[in-house]
């Protein structure tokens, strides 16, 4: 898949990781694995010298030459989005600002309607109570005050 570069014919060891350092030599490390400590110096393998470019990506492929490729950037590009989209988006703004003044009209509608029950309520206590204390005032009858004799 890839082009060669450098020739290397690299035997890998198990428990290293094989890779380009900075300088564009064959590095390897010792990998960590759970449980151990500490971090691990890298060793230099072969001295190559590759040059980068940028976009390319560069390995060690399965024979342990040196090796590049071009990097896949994520899928299909997107299209430029059309002025009638743009358009579209301004009307269902419209349309959602619309929504949204319908529902404040209709929130100020009920707490009205809410105010005008509570008062019809107030009101209806209010003249319940007067004709209750009027029925008590007829039905109590009238106490005789009574002269106490001084002596």
């Amino acid at each position: 898949m890839g082009k060669v570069l450098v020739k290397c014919g690299i035997k890998r060891e198990s428990g290293f990781l094989y890779f380009l350092n900075k300088k564009g030599d064959v590095a390897r490390v010792k990998m960590k694995r759970p449980g151990m400590k500490g971090s691990f110096k890298q060793q230099v393998v072969v001295k190559c010298g590759v040059s980068r470019e940028p976009g390319m990506l560069y390995y060690i492929d399965k024979a342990g030459n040196v090796a590049c490729t071009k990097m896949a950037r994520g899928g299909k590009k997107k299209k430029k989005k059309a002025k009638k989209k743009k358009v579209k988006k301004k009307a269902v703004k419209k349309k959602v600002k619309k929504k949204a003044k319908k529902k404040k009209v209709k929130k100020k509608a009920k707490k009205k309607a809410v105010k005008k029950k509570v008062k019809k309520k107030a009101a209806k206590k209010k003249v319940k109570k007067k004709a209750a204390k009027k029925k008590a005032k007829k039905k109590a009858p009238k106490k005789k005050a009574k002269k106490k004799k001084r002596r």
